[in-house]
Order: C-alpha cells, then sequence, then structure tokens
C-alpha cells in the first residue's frame, strides 16, 4: 500500500482548557485531492495548523511520507514539501506581483544580488501556465482580488510541493478564475501531489475531490470516497442529523418563492400581505452574491439558513448598507432608496446585530451605557450638548426590559457574560425604535438560559409589530423562531419554505439540492502545458 504523505493519527489540541480537536484521524495519499468540511467551530483551521507547523497536538503525531515530523515553523513545513494557500491573500501589496512570486527565494546573479530580469522572465512564464496575463511589474496591491488570490495559488504551487493544503481558495474568485483553479488541481492530481482541500462548497467537492472528511466540533464524524456518499447524506453529517429520518419525511418538492402542496397552492400559514416594510431586490455583490432577493413585513420573523459560506452574513450586512453592492435595490415601505448606508438604514427603522460581536458590536473598554446610548446620541443631543437625564432614562429603561446583570451602567462592558454583552447590543438598537432588526447569530457563544432569553425576545418584539430578519447556523433556533425560511447556498436564494414546511428536515433537503440536472459537475478537463 502506498504511503500516505500525510498522516494526521489521533491528534488533539486544546486551548485555554476548550478542546478544538479530540482524536482526530486524517490520511492524505498522493495523488490524492481530499475534501475537508465541517461547519464553524468544527476544527478544519486548527487541524490544517497542526499540519503545516503554526501548532503542535497535546497528543497523537502528524507523520509525513511515512515520518514523525513536529514542524517548529511554516517555514520548516513549506521546505520540508508542504505548501499552504490560505483564504485571505498573505501576500505584500506594495511589492510588484514577480517580486510578490519570488518573495524569500529571488533569484541572484553571480554578485549575489537579486536578478530581476530572470525574475520578471520566469514569473511571466509561471503564470502564463494558469492562464494568467499580467504586467509583472505591477503592485500587487493594484490588482482585483481574484488575480491576487491566483497568483498566491501560482507562488505556492512553484515551490515543487508535495502537499498542496488549500483553505477556501475559491472564496475571492470569479465563476471563471474558479474553473481555473481546479483545472490546476485537476493537474496536480495526475502528478502524484496530494491535495488537502478545505471548502464549504459542496458543489467543489463532488466535482474534484475523490475522498471527504467531515469534522463536527472537533471531533471526526466522517471519512469516505465522495462517489459513495450523497449532498443530503454530506450535509446531515455535518450538521449532525440523520439522513434516515429525513428520508421517512417525504420527497417535498422545493420551489422558489414557495413551497407548495400536490394540488399547486402554498401551505403553511398565510403569506403576509401589504407593502413590506423592507424590501431587498437583486442584491448582488461577486462573487459572495447572486441575485439575492428577500422582504420582511411588519411582525414577521424571516429566517436565514444555510450551511458555512452560504451567504447569510453577506445578505445581512448587504440589506444593512455595510458592503458595497455590484447590484440591486433596497425598498422601504415600498420606497426605493437612492443612496443605501448603515446612516440609511438606521434612519428608514433598520437595525442590526452583528455576528461577531466583539468585533464588530461592542466596545470593550465602554461602559453599559455607552454603549446602549452609542447609536442614539444624534436624538440625545441638543445645541451640542447630550443630555445625561435622557442616557440614564433609555440606559434603565432597557437593563430592566432586558434583563440585563450589571452591577451598575459603568461597568465596563467586556466584563459582562456574553449573553449579557448580546442583549447590550439588542438594547443599542432597540432604543432607536426600530421598525425592522437584522440578528446574526443572536445567541452564538452564549449560556443556554441566556439564549432561551433572548429566544423569547425575538417573540415578543415581533408579537408587538417588529419585523425580524433572524439568520442563524442553528437550524433548530430558525425552525422555533421563524415562521418563514429563505435557504441559501453559494451566495443564491435556492428555495423557500413558511409556515408547516419549516422543519430542519426540510431545510437540509433543499441545501443539499444539486444545480442544474440534480447530477454534479464533471470535473474539468486539465489545461494544456506545463506548470
Amino acid at each position: 500500500m502506498t504511503t500516505p504523505a500525510i498522516d494526521v493519527r489521533s491528534v488533539s489540541k486544546h486551548f485555554a482548557g476548550v478542546r478544538a480537536l479530540t482524536g482526530v484521524c486524517l490520511d492524505l495519499r498522493p495523488g490524492e485531492v481530499h475534501a475537508l468540511v465541517g461547519e464553524n467551530g468544527a476544527g478544519k483551521s486548527t487541524l490544517i495548523k497542526l499540519v503545516t507547523g503554526v501548532y503542535r497536538p497535546d497528543g497523537g503525531e502528524v507523520r509525513y511520507l511515512g515520518e514523525p515530523v513536529a514542524f517548529a515553523h511554516p517555514r520548516d513545513a513549506q521546505a520540508a514539501g508542504i505548501s499552504t494557500i490560505y483564504q485571505e491573500v498573505n501576500l505584500v501589496p506594495m511589492r510588484s506581483v514577480a517580486g510578490n512570486l519570488y518573495l524569500g527565494r529571488e533569484p541572484t546573479n553571480r554578485l549575489g544580488l537579486i536578478d530581476f530580469r530572470r525574475m520578471r522572465r520566469d514569473a511571466r512564464t509561471i503564470l502564463a501556465g494558469y492562464g494568467i496575463t499580467v504586467d509583472v511589474r505591477r503592485r500587487l496591491g493594484e490588482l482585483g482580488l481574484g488575480v491576487q488570490q491566483m497568483i498566491a495559488v501560482a507562488r505556492a504551487l512553484s515551490t515543487d510541493a508535495r502537499v498542496v493544503v488549500m483553505d477556501e481558495p475559491t472564496s475571492s474568485l470569479e465563476p471563471r478564475e474558479v474553473d481555473l483553479l481546479l483545472d490546476v488541481v485537476a493537474l496536480l492530481r495526475r502528478r502524484q501531489v496530494a491535495v488537502l482541500y478545505v471548502t464549504h462548497k459542496l458543489d467543489e467537492v463532488f466535482r474534484i475531490c475523490d475522498r471527504v472528511t467531515v469534522l463536527r466540533d472537533g471531533r471526526l464524524v466522517h471519512t469516505g470516497p465522495v462517489a459513495g456518499t450523497t449532498r443530503l447524506r454530506l450535509v446531515a453529517t455535518m450538521l449532525g442529523r440523520d439522513t434516515d429520518q429525513i428520508r421517512r419525511h417525504g420527497t417535498t418538492t422545493f420551489s422558489d418563492p414557495a413551497v407548495s402542496d400536490q394540488r399547486g397552492r402554498t401551505t403553511g400559514i398565510p403569506e403576509a400581505t401589504g407593502t413590506p416594510v423592507l424590501r431587498a431586490d437583486g442584491l448582488t455583490r461577486r462573487p459572495v452574491l447572486d441575485g439575492v432577493s428577500l422582504d420582511v413585513h411588519a411582525g414577521e420573523v424571516v429566517g436565514l439558513a444555510g450551511l458555512l459560506g452560504s451567504g447569510r452574513t453577506e445578505t445581512a450586512k448587504a440589506v444593512f448598507g455595510a458592503d458595497r453592492l455590484d447590484a440591486g435595490a433596497i425598498s422601504v415601505d415600498g420606497a426605493r432608496a437612492r443612496r443605501w448606508n448603515p446612516a440609511a438604514a438606521i434612519r428608514g427603522g433598520i437595525g442590526m446585530v452583528p455576528e461577531d460581536r466583539k468585533a464588530e458590536g461592542i466596545i470593550g473598554d465602554l461602559s453599559v451605557r455607552d454603549n446602549i446610548v452609542l447609536a442614539a446620541l444624534p436624538r440625545l443631543t441638543t445645541a451640542g450638548f447630550v443630555s445625561r437625564r435622557r442616557q440614564d432614562e433609555i440606559v434603565d429603561t432597557f437593563v430592566r426590559r432586558l434583563r440585563v446583570k450589571v452591577s451598575s451602567p459603568g461597568q465596563r462592558v467586556r466584563e459582562l457574560s456574553g449573553g449579557n454583552q448580546q442583549k447590550v447590543l439588542l438594547a443599542r438598537m432597540l432604543c432607536l425604535s426600530p421598525r425592522v432588526l437584522i440578528l446574526d447569530e443572536p445567541t452564538r457563544g452564549i449560556d443556554v438560559g441566556a439564549k432561551a432569553e433572548i429566544q423569547s425576545l425575538i417573540s415578543e418584539l415581533a408579537a408587538l409589530g417588529l419585523g425580524v430578519l433572524l439568520i442563524s447556523s442553528e437550524l433548530e433556533e430558525v425552525v422555533e423562531g421563524a415562521g418563514r425560511v429563505l435557504v441559501l447556498r453559494d451566495g443564491a436564494v435556492v428555495g423557500m419554505l413558511r409556515g408547516d414546511d419549516v422543519s430542519e428536515d426540510h431545510i437540509m433537503r433543499v441545501i443539499a439540492q444539486a444545480s442544474g440536472d440534480g447530477r454534479p459537475p464533471r470535473a474539468p478537463a486539465a489545461p494544456r502545458g506545463g506548470l
């Protein structure tokens, strides 16, 4: 039997008492493209870093070409023949394209000086092998993100690697660039290079990968041939569900924009009528969003469901005006907004609680009071002065209504528990009296008690007439909270469920649907010419 290029044996890793990996095994064979998939927190990034020398395991071992290894630094792994292509381009934007391709290994002349002419010539040859035509003297930062990513790929593959680790390599690429990259992966397979392909895009798994490993909560839950599994089984395994139970629930036909029964009528609760408070049409932000449309009525909770990378957070930010759009329109009360940004959204009665509360929400060193009234300060100002009395009234009201556990409004917000920090963010938005509230992972990282309180609060707000756009990676949270659910995959809406048809099983079936004729696309032919 062929010796695995990489053999991970029962590795474990923990950080500050939290287990990131527990007894995980994975073998990567020469000439194999092996997919590594899993939701947020599954342990994919930790496993990659153990293989590439960023971390060392607390238990178990990593073998490379049959020998135990313990790389002290990523450059040691690279020198041994393990190249890594990260999701984020980690090159130097102020250097030239050629300079980035040969970063740290520039060719020299007889005097030991950098041979720029040779470096540029060789850079053109390398890039031509990938179909990239660009002036190699240009600064990397002047190029589009997709081109930058392809240059990062070319750099990693120009080192004669035996193993290539690709971490979400297509997340910033256009479809044409994705095809080109997958052509390169097919060529690496024929050259007997082992490829560990980390992705959240199931189409790519079925298109190019030979085997797939699924991690969940830091543990190995499945390894097997891609040809021996189905999309439904893969989705269910990632989410920890039973596919047999899903099959027993029947084969509901899902349509966009509604789910219909055999008589062709819409099932479930009655459809909201009248003009929606918020409507989004054809939101497009290449390559992460592709024509997403949705609407939210007063008193309605609309859920957004999908796997990691499906476009949930990107949709939320686009609706709130936080991300620039290539195309699409936002309407409030039926009137189209001409200029849309967070300030305009707030003026229009749209509020948002972001997914990452520490990076994009709370300001840890400020007090609870300051965090709550931050967005409302313009409304509390008279002749350039902010009324402390009005601040205290607002803070006292929402601390009491949301049951925020705090020693005093002057306590620093970073000293609170995760659940109470989330309540502070909710209070910040609610004190603006919004008409629609966008909640991105509102219960992530908080305890069970606080989660139940926030879920109950969402229901109460909807009952009072507030429209809610609810995003959660926990299907049961979406099912319990939403009357209508839009399912996203690869940045597009692929189905909508409402009423009695909103269930975990139905959501997973929509996620697992293959595009087109229901069969995964065939692997691309390799490009002509060498690397």
